[in-house]
């Protein structure tokens, strides 16, 4: 796409991947069309418009406000086709060969450490992620920072203002040191893909799997009569409520400069109708961004989007960490898991990281 807009052959529809800044410059590049208007517009016969017919936080994901870090016009430049979050994924049969309710999963942090020990006693594996992928190990410690600092906090040590080493950070760092010691993470789980993890649950060889929406598709194709319910990544305030990282799952942008935007704004209202999106639904698998099309989901989908309300995403941020400081963060936490490193020592490190970058750009400011 980035070559595509260096040499004017953007197509008339296009998607943007990445961090909020990498949609906001092809913005100021002038590639990409507001959709407030056409979002406006009734397109049910009830005149109900079509901004209305989506969930707000996958509009929420396509949209700047006055005043952004990015200096874009204030808009919304996308138009989301599904929705996702990821949560945690629990077999019923194994729950029960544990001993424990196939229906009331672990519900408390102490109750969900506690599988480890019974997993291993029955020859199985406690969680299973693709936590060789960084990215899905920022998904769970975004969750739990948020959960445990709060959003503002987690905010303001991307500003600079609350460093790495605060005891609330080390807080956070330590539920990793929790989790290894509990002996509920799979062995090799910092090296291991998430299609490993996937295949490991669906042939029924560990309890839970942190894991997106996305695996509804996934475990139907692998093992159609897998018996599993989903839950929200359960809660160690009892004080603050349990996030989910999660958002729009696909957004498509209509080219600005194309002389059919008009009809690709049509087209997008077409593909984004409910017929449509029920369609997207029973072929996929995929929670329809339409709410309208997501009324009657099957029951793990229904589990997913039922929790949309506590979805979050740094995207949503009113500031971004630095891509450099995230992958100290993620790898500093592989290394607690594999017991080289301690939470300190990592805080400390992602600390150094964070000065020496905020350092370069005061110098490169000046």
């Amino acid at each position: 796409m980035r070559a595509a807009a260096q040499t004017g052959g953007l197509p008339d529809i296009f998607g943007v991947l990445g961090e909020m800044r990498d949609f906001a410059s092809f913005i100021r590049a002038g590639h990409l069309l507001a959709m407030d208007t056409a979002m406006a517009q009734p397109v049910t016969p009830q005149g109900a418009s079509w901004r209305s017919t989506f969930f707000p936080i996958a509009l929420a994901m396509n949209t700047f406000d006055n005043d952004n870090p990015y200096g874009v016009p204030r808009g919304m430049y996308g138009v989301p086709v599904d929705v996702m979050n990821i949560q945690l994924f629990y077999n019923k049969r194994l729950l029960k060969k544990l001993g424990l309710d196939p229906e009331h999963p672990p519900a408390t942090w102490e109750e969900f450490l506690a599988v480890g020990t019974l997993a291993k006693q029955h020859g199985v594996l406690g969680l299973v992620s693709g936590w060789a992928e960084l990215w899905l190990i920022d998904c769970f410690a975004t969750d739990y920072a948020i959960h445990l600092m709060g959003q503002k906090q987690v905010e303001a040590t991307f500003k600079g203002k609350i460093p790495y080493t605060d005891p609330r950070w080390l807080e956070v760092l330590g539920i990793f040191e929790q989790l290894r010691q509990s002996g509920l993470l799979a062995e090799g789980i910092v090296t291991m893909v998430n299609k490993r993890a996937e295949q490991l649950f669906a042939n029924e060889h560990a309890v839970f799997a942190f894991n997106g929406t996305w695996g509804v598709n996934v475990y139907q194709g692998m093992s159609p009569n897998l018996d599993y319910g989903v839950m929200m990544p359960p809660a160690i305030r009892q004080d603050r409520p349990m996030v989910i990282w999660g958002g729009a799952g696909s957004s498509f942008m209509v080219n600005a400069k194309s002389p059919k935007r008009d009809a690709a704004v049509a087209f997008l209202q077409w593909l984004t109708a409910q017929p449509q999106q029920r369609f997207l639904l029973e072929a996929t698998h995929n929670i329809p961004a339409n709410q309208l099309a997501a009324a009657d989901l099957p029951p793990a989908l229904a589990a997913f989007a039922d929790d949309m309300h506590a979805v979050t995403h740094p995207r949503l941020f009113e500031v971004q960490e630095r891509s450099t400081v995230i992958e100290a963060f993620n790898k500093g936490i592989q290394s607690i898991l594999i017991g080289e490193e301690s939470p300190l020592q990592v805080a400390q490190a992602v600390q150094e990281v964070k000065q020496r970058e905020e350092t370069r750009q005061a110098s490169d400011a000046s």
